[in-house]
Parts: C-alpha cells; structure tokens; sequence
C-alpha cells in the first residue's frame, strides 16, 4: 500500500469502528497545528483526516485493504466528504474547534456557542428521481454527542458546579491604574467561557465538551418535482450543542445533474425528436418515452410540421413539488431530409415537384443525360 492509513492512525487492521473513532480523535490532538509546532505537523495533520475518512467508512475500507486505495465515495446518493476546515460552517474551523480542547479549560478561553451550528451538505438527484420522489443516505462528519458522557461532559463521579474564577457570574472584572485614574473593565471569563460554570470531573474521552468527531448518516425523503438549488432541513441533524445544548440542523442543497434527452423548465420538459419528411408533410402519430418509469406518450405531429416547430403534450413534464399535476412536455421537431435516395424514391418525389411546380435538381451534364437514356 502506498500509503499505510493503519499506521497513521495508530490502530491494527482489526480495529473497531468505535477505536477507529478514539485513536483519530488521540492523534487529532496530538497533531493538530495549534498544539503541534513541528514544521510538519500540519502536513501530518492532513494525512490524519484523510487516514480516518477512508477507515471510517466501510465501503472505502474494503476497497482500501483489498486494493491499497481508497476507491470511490463510499456513502451512497448524498455523500461528499467534508473538510474539517469547512466542516463547521462560516467562521468556525477546525482550528476553532480545538482551541476550545486545548485551551487549558473544558469551556475554552473566549465566550463559546453553547448551541449547535447549522451544517450543509449538497444531494446530486437525477431527473428520473426528481420526477418520481426518492429516498436517499447522506453521509457527512460533524460535531456528534460524546457517547461516552451522553453529551453532558461530565465524567464519572463528576458535577456541574460554580466557576471559581467568576463565581458563576460569567464575567470578570479587572481595574488598571492608569494616569486618569483607575479604570475598570468587565470581560467574558476565560475559564467557564461566560457560561458561570464548570466541571470538577470532565469526560476523559472529550474532555468536558459533550461532543466529538463523527461520521454520521441519516436517511432523508426528497419529494417529487424538487428544483435545482432548493434546500431541505433536517432539524437536529447538524452540529450538536455543548453538554446537551440544543443541536443545529443540517441544510441539504439539491443539485440536479443534466439530463441526456430532457430540458426541464421550471415544472415542463423540453425534448426533441427526428421526423422523416413525410410524417412531416402527411402528419402522423408517434410514441415517445416520458420521463416517468416505463412511460409511454402518444404525440400527434401535425400535417406539414414544420422544422423546428413545437408540438406541446399537456400533463406529461415534472409533477409539481408535492402536488399531483404535471407539467407539460414540449416536442421540438427536427425534419429530417434523406440523403440516399433509391431511383423509385427519385423519380416519386421528382412527379411531386412537377405537381407543384418547383424546379429541382441540379442541370445534368452530357455524360449523365446519354446513361439516364441507356437506362
């Protein structure tokens, strides 16, 4: 394997998914550049956060024992694989998150969000699944309830009591003496982060925060007829709060992919189809596959459609964002003139000119004139 994720994680190749999870979140530590300052460190940090999305992940787990890489994306319809760095949202990072454990106290040293933070992740739909509703898995890594505490981040034998520092105010007051006199300032405290408590046992495994890395998944219904950019919530599905504070929500934005056939306008579909000149000219009935599973639709080409004109079906484009009607599916018609013409088909559409009075053909030279008579 060209690179060993095992090794950098520090685990066997047996490991659970559960010590997976406690070494990346060891090593984490360790390695972090906050609290690392070897000229490597945010390198091996890196390799890190790769190491443990691939072996927190069993389908990119098997891939990566049985071929030494790590394969496809192994979540599913939803899953994109978050940076840390932008795994928290706007103004919030990896580095963020960890100030707060190394900061010397369970509750960081400037005034810290007890709520969770809203996350986003993207959900790439066919068309086919936007017209028929679909379920699918998202999986992303965020902030998750330490299940070791229950998300309190107290630990065994531990309470929630009084900061000592501000005496659960939450505020600190400091006096300077300068030439003006003695001036007085109120701050956030360092040590309870303004919440005017602490804990006298924190959790060993996430040290007084109530939550952890982790990888989740949660199943989620797209509705039929959903538009490109629309987003759905998942409440309590985001970053989770400090020691049982309430969680945030997960922001799921849709993308839809291109179709090969269909163009979707709002809840229509536009389509084109090639006609031969003489359904074209006579009109005809010809059946087209829709968009919905196993569909069938009967479109009526009008005597002398002409190119590129549009024959509209109604009831047959997107149904509309849960409700039970439909768009309309818009045919463009492309005629298209035969190339290769066999004599009979020749001399059929030369009687038709003839009848119409149109001049066709290109003048015949001598050579051609003396074989069409010796023919």
């Amino acid at each position: 394997m060209a690179v060993d994720y095992y090794k950098t994680l520090e685990v066997s190749q047996d490991a659970n998914e559960t010590e997976i999870k406690k070494a990346f979140y060891r090593r984490a530590r360790e390695l972090h550049p906050d609290v690392n300052k070897a000229p490597d460190a945010e390198e091996r940090f890196k390799e890190l956060n790769e190491a443990y999305d691939v072996l927190s992940d069993s389908n990119k787990r098997a891939h990566y024992d049985r071929f030494g890489t790590a394969g496809g994306s192994g979540g599913g319809g939803g899953y994109q694989y978050v940076d840390f760095d932008d795994l928290f949202g706007s103004g919030f990072g990896m580095g963020d998150l960890f100030s707060q454990f190394f900061g010397g106290s369970a509750y960081g040293r400037t005034a810290v969000r007890k709520e969770g933070r809203d996350m986003g992740v993207g959900l790439k739909l066919t068309l086919e699944e936007v017209a028929t509703g679909t379920k699918k898995e998202l999986v992303y890594d965020r902030l998750a309830p330490c299940e070791t505490c229950d998300g309190t981040g107290v630990g065994a034998g531990g309470k929630t009591v009084e900061c000592g520092s501000c005496h659960g105010s939450g505020r600190v007051v400091t006096v300077q003496r300068t030439f003006l006199g003695d001036m007085q300032t109120q701050t956030t405290c360092r040590d309870c982060g303004g919440t005017g408590k602490a804990i006298d046992i924190p959790c060993p495994d996430c040290d007084g925060q109530g939550r952890l890395p982790d990888r989740q998944r949660v199943n989620i219904d797209v509705p039929h007829g959903i538009r490109d950019g629309q987003q759905l919530r998942l409440s309590g599905y985001g970053e989770a709060g400090m020691h049982g504070a309430p969680a945030g929500n997960l922001i799921v934005t849709v993308r839809i992919e291109p179709h090969r056939e269909f163009k979707r306008d709002g809840d229509n579909l536009h389509v084109s189809r090639d006609i031969p000149i003489t359904q074209a000219t006579l009109g005809a009935r010809i059946t087209i596959p829709g968009i919905m599973p196993d569909e069938k639709i009967e479109v009526e080409i009008p005597q002398g459609c002409q190119n590129d004109q549009v024959v509209r079906v109604r009831g047959y484009g997107l149904p509309r964002f849960k409700k039970e009607t439909r768009g309309d599916l818009s045919v463009h018609v492309r005629v298209v003139i035969p190339k290769n013409l066999t004599k009979r088909q020749t001399e059929l559409l030369e009687e038709l000119a003839r009848e119409f009075g149109d001049e066709v053909g290109a003048k015949k030279g001598l050579g051609q004139r003396l074989k069409d008579a010796l023919s």
